[in-house]
This record gives C-alpha cells, sequence and structure tokens, in this order.
C-alpha cells in the first residue's frame, strides 16, 4: 500500500485540490491538520482524505512524524510526504516512488534544482546554505536537502524516528539516512512558485534559526 502524507497548516483555500491530485497515485491520502485555525481538517475530509489532527500548531516535522505513524497503523509499505501548498506536483509522485517499488532504494529525495524549474535566486541561497549545514550535520550530501517532497520505503517506514518538530525536521532525515545506511535515490521534480507560496516560504532569520537548531543537535548526539 502507497499512502500520501500532507501536513498542512490553514490550508483551506489548497488543500483539496491537493488531496485530490494526490489520490490518483496512491492508495490513500493521510492529511495532517497542524492545528489550522481555518477549515483546513474539513475541505481535506470533503475532498477524500484519512484527516488527523493537532490539537495545537506543532510544526512541520511533529505533523509528518504523525503522518508516517498513521501510515504505519493503515499498513503503509511506502510513504510520500508533499507539501499542502500546491508547490509541489503530484504527477511526480511515480517518479518518486519508481525506486522504491523495484526494490533499488530506501528513501527517495525530490531535485527541485534538477528539473529545469525558473526558482528565485534568494530559494537557491537558502537551499545551498541548508545543505552545507546538513552535509557538516550529516556527513551526507543531498543536492535539495530541504525539499519536503521524500517518498520512504518499507526498510526506512520501519526505522524512521524524528525528534525535531520545526523545519529542521529535512536535515534530521538525511541524518536517519546516513545513521540507517538507507539506499538513497535523488529524483529531479516539479515546482511550483507563486506569491503564495514564496509568503510562506521560511524568511531569513526563520532559516538561520534552524541552522543553528540543527548544528546544535548534531553537537549533543
Amino acid at each position: 500500500m502507497t499512502i500520501a502524507v500532507i501536513p498542512a497548516y490553514n490550508e483551506v483555500t489548497r488543500i483539496g485540490a491537493v488531496v485530490r491530485d494526490a489520490q490518483k497515485f496512491v492508495d490513500t491520502v493521510i492529511v495532517v491538520d497542524d492545528g489550522s485555525g481555518d477549515g483546513t481538517a474539513e475541505a481535506a475530509l470533503k475532498a477524500g482524505a484519512h484527516v488527523v489532527r493537532h490539537a495545537e500548531n506543532c510544526g512541520p516535522g511533529a505533523a509528518t512524524m504523525t503522518g508516517i505513524e498513521a501510515a504505519r497503523r493503515m499498513g503503509a509499505e511506502i510513504v510520500v510526504t508533499l507539501d499542502a501548498d500546491e508547490q509541489h506536483d503530484p504527477k511526480d509522485i511515480p517518479a518518486m516512488t519508481g525506486s522504491l517499488t523495484a526494490g533499488n532504494a530506501d528513501v527517495v529525495f525530490a531535485n527541485r534544482f534538477g528539473g529545469g524549474n525558473t526558482i528565485p535566486f534568494v530559494r537557491r541561497i537558502f537551499n545551498a546554505i541548508g545543505n552545507m549545514v546538513t552535509l557538516f550535520a550529516t556527513g551526507m550530501w543531498v543536492s535539495d536537502s530541504q525539499c519536503g517532497y521524500k517518498a520512504f520505503g518499507p526498510k526506512a517506514m520501519r526505522e524512521l524516528q524524528l525528534k525535531m518538530s520545526g523545519f529542521e525536521f529535512c536535515t534530521e532525515i538525511v541524518r536517519e539516512a546516513a545513521h540507517h545506511r538507507w539506499r538513497i535515490v535523488q529524483v529531479p521534480v516539479k515546482v511550483i512558485y507563486s506569491e503564495y507560496t514564496l509568503a510562506k516560504g521560511q524568511s531569513f532569520a526563520n532559516g538561520m534559526r534552524t541552522a543553528f537548531k540543527i548544528l546544535l543537535r548534531s553537537f549533543l548526539r
């Protein structure tokens, strides 16, 4: 069984379309409503998703782990995670899961920078910084380490345990891959940037706080 996990926070206007598009490529969609103050959960339910709710906003890392745990209970063999704001194209799900179903990988990382996308310069800078911090903290190079579009096979599904609740969870996944010696594949994907998705991204200050948390955690291991 392949399940899509979509962490969502205040995405009432977009979550329905993301769920409906993802359903074309997976068996089940789980939306984790991360303490939204709008009708995100109701819109996801109306679109046909299985919804798990956080009573308060816990962060994307916590929401992702909640979704993965729910997928485990439902018997998922493969889980693909994607954003709720329409930045990620569900049409890329088959490419993300192909190496897993073929048994050639344990985790697949999307690469927004390898698919001919037009990406704002500031995003490229943020990504380069995130990749370097991730390399320093984990010893593993991933071309787009901070992208939330990922897919996990059976081995990774059994072993993955996220403890970081914020955006730093992306680096934590790379560290899990290095620690458990997962076979990784990186797949070019389409990214859809708009004023809305750019506004929801991390600010420079938040990015620096995330980097500090990652480095602090690496020293405290």
